[in-house]
């Protein structure tokens, strides 16, 4: 069934100011990744595209998620809440969603679960793309990215002969360190030649079908 935009926005409750707060949300790891404003244009530009607008109350103006950093915002998921006076937008995130960096917005912790979980690859992936796209001075992950693909695949290959010796050495505590060591060369692997943890997850399951 073909989506209503003029209809959604009619349904929407706005503030004096036809603003409505916008909490977003990874689709994968369901972890809150920033809180924005939106008013009836971002929304219906958001509808269109598939991609998050945002209305800046400082600039007074529209602003696209990722125009300039590339961490664009996927939407997967659009809701408003009860009271109609709130959204929900469920993105798959290119990158990081914070302008510092970090995976989330929400990374100040006050009161943390004690079983609370999280999915590190996926925000680790994240956190290595934006590194790529936005290179800070000092960083051993930019200084993989500057030297590009043999200096990259030398350290996995280094990394991969580590783990071969920490299991040869039948030590759990060697092995954790060096196989942690491993997946991060390979994360950066997979950043710079553009692979996915996506494109990995589905080829495993494509194989498990078989």
């Amino acid at each position: 069934m073909e989506m209503d935009i003029d209809k959604i926005i009619e349904e929407i409750k706005f503030d004096d100011r036809g603003l409505v707060p916008a909490i977003t949300q990874d689709a994968e790891t369901q972890k809150v990744l920033m809180l924005a404003y939106m008013n009836k244009e971002s929304i219906r530009k958001t509808l269109e595209e598939r991609e998050t607008w945002y209305f800046s109350r400082s600039r007074q103006k529209l602003w696209k998620k990722g125009e300039t950093s590339g961490n664009i915002q996927k939407v997967k998921g659009f809701y408003y809440d009860c009271d109609k006076d709130s959204i929900l937008l469920v993105v798959e995130q290119r990158g990081a969603a914070c302008h510092t960096g970090e995976f989330s917005c929400f990374f100040n912790e006050a009161l943390k679960p004690e079983n609370g979980k999280t999915d590190i690859l996926k925000e680790l992936y994240g956190l290595l793309e934006d590194r790529k796209k936005n290179p800070i001075e000092g960083s051993y992950t930019n200084y993989l990215f500057e030297k590009g693909l043999d200096k990259i695949l030398k350290k996995v290959g280094e990394e991969t002969s580590e783990v071969i010796i920490a299991a040869k050495n039948k030590s759990k505590e060697e092995l954790v360190y060096e196989l942690s060591d491993l997946v991060y060369h390979v994360l950066v692997l997979m950043v710079n030649e553009n692979v996915g943890i996506e494109d990995i997850k589905e080829e495993l399951i494509s194989r498990r079908e078989k």
